[in-house]
C-alpha cells in the first residue's frame, strides 16, 4: 500500500499573523516526517508555497495541482514537485480530491471556503467517506463554526454535519489525528 496523501486546501495569501505561516511549515515539515505526501494547489505563494516549501525541504513526497490560469501567477520556478496542470478550478480540485487519502484545510479566503465547502457537501450526500479536518490556527476557523452550528440550528442542515469535519487546534492534534485517520502501510 503506498503511504497516504493528504490534500491540504488553503491560502494562496500568507494572511495578516505570523502564526499562519508558522503552522504552515510547522504542517509542512510534519508531512514529509510521515512520508505522507502533499497534495496541493502547486503555487509558491501564500500558505500554499510555505506548507510546500516547508514538505520539500525536509524532502517529503509532493503532487502540485495548478489550473492553466494560474501558472503565471501562483507558480515561479518549482520544479521539485510532481504537477498535473488542470483546464479551470473545478478539475484542479477534483483531482487533488481523487489523489488523496485525507483533506487538511488551513487558514484561507474564498477559494479555501469554496474547497471546504465542496469536500464537505461531497461528504454530506455520500460521495465520500474521507476525513476532513480544519487547523484552527488562533482561531481561525471558529466563526466558520459558528455559521455551520446556526445552519444546523436553522433546520438547513441535520446535527450529523458536524461529524463530517474534525476542527483542531494546533499542528500537534492534527498530526495525532491524522496518525489515526490514516490507513497504515
Amino acid at each position: 500500500m503506498p503511504d497516504p496523501s493528504i490534500c491540504v486546501f488553503c491560502g494562496s495569501r500568507p494572511g495578516a499573523r505570523p502564526a499562519y505561516a508558522a503552522a504552515a511549515r510547522a504542517f509542512g515539515t510534519t508531512l514529509a516526517r510521515h512520508r505522507w505526501r502533499l497534495v496541493y494547489g502547486a503555487g509558491d505563494v501564500g500558505l500554499m508555497g510555505e506548507v510546500a516549501s516547508a514538505a520539500i525541504a525536509a524532502d517529503g513526497p509532493t503532487l502540485g495541482v495548478i489550473p492553466v490560469h494560474l501558472m503565471c501567477r501562483e507558480r515561479k520556478a518549482r520544479d521539485r514537485t510532481q504537477t498535473i496542470v488542470t483546464e479551470d478550478m473545478h478539475e484542479r480540485k477534483k483531482v487533488m480530491f481523487m489523489n488523496s487519502d485525507a483533506v487538511v484545510v488551513l487558514p484561507g479566503g474564498a477559494g479555501s471556503l469554496d474547497e471546504f465547502f465542496e469536500v464537505l457537501t461531497w461528504a454530506q450526500i455520500g460521495l465520500h467517506a474521507k476525513p476532513i479536518f480544519l487547523l484552527d490556527v488562533d482561531g481561525y476557523w471558529q466563526p466558520l463554526v459558528a455559521l455551520l452550528n446556526h445552519v444546523i440550528a436553522e433546520g438547513f442542515a441535520a446535527d450529523s454535519l458536524r461529524d463530517l469535519f474534525t476542527t483542531l487546534p494546533d499542528v500537534p492534534a492534527l498530526e495525532q489525528a491524522l496518525i489515526a485517520a490514516l490507513p497504515r502501510s
